[in-house]
């Protein structure tokens, strides 16, 4: 069932990806890109990973913008291969992974990390 709560306030990291590709002269369309991605993850994270406050890390490494949304729940995801077009949700990691040029999962000690890469020469 889909639910309308609202997520946690992701305006900080939202506000740290912004400002890391502005000083590193990103193009306005691949930083709406990457925003939309950081959302979806991070959405994720919160409501199927249980986590009140999810945890944000935006990096740029030479031309690449990695950014990773990490949550408690060991349960890695998986992008829906049935979606129904018209659901209200469950084309999230299909839109991440249309979105950007990269992305993957990792598990960690307690929990995992969601993660997408973009390149600037792109």
């Amino acid at each position: 069932m889909f639910s309308l709560e609202l997520p946690p306030d992701w305006s900080a990291p939202r506000e740290e990806l912004r400002e890391a590709t502005s000083r590193a002269g990103w193009k306005p369309d691949l930083v709406a890109d990457a925003e939309l991605a950081l959302l979806e993850l991070f959405v994720n994270a919160y409501r199927h990973g249980g986590s009140a406050a999810p945890i944000v890390v935006v990096l740029i490494i030479g031309d690449i913008l990695r950014v990773s949304v990490s949550d408690g729940s060991p349960v890695l995801p998986a992008p829906r291969e049935d979606s129904d077009p018209l659901a209200l949700s469950g084309r999230g990691l299909h839109l991440v992974r249309s979105l950007t040029h990269r992305f993957g999962t990792e598990t960690r000690r307690t929990g995992k990390s969601v993660w997408f890469e973009l390149d600037a020469a792109a």
